[in-house]
């Protein structure tokens, strides 16, 4: 039962850092276009690394905005697959050997 509880605050944190993510790439779309200080590269990618690659990608869609960079158009997918597969096996639904073959 506790590992269900601790699932829960995993999907709970999935869900809170893709609405910081979705947050973050329409804040620094505002930037963009009002010339103000943008956040860098390397932060939104690291937010995107910590989870946040869904929440961003959504979000890159929906304001336009970074959608002709490689780092994001290829980079956030990646990361989508990648995080998908650690929350499986994480929560105990699948195996190691099952993903590979």
């Amino acid at each position: 039962m506790s590992d269900l509880i601790n699932f829960h605050y995993l999907i709970y944190y999935y869900v809170m850092i893709n609405a910081v993510g979705f947050f973050m790439m329409g804040f620094d779309k505002r930037r963009a276009v009002g010339g103000g200080r943008r956040i860098p590269e390397r932060t939104l990618m690291l937010t995107g690394a910590f989870g946040a690659a869904l929440g961003m990608l959504i979000a890159a869609k929906q304001f336009r905005h970074k959608t002709k960079k490689p780092l994001f158009t290829i980079g956030l997918p990646l990361l989508i697959i990648v995080h998908t597969i650690l929350l499986l096996l994480i929560s105990g639904n699948v195996n190691i050997p099952e993903l590979l073959f």
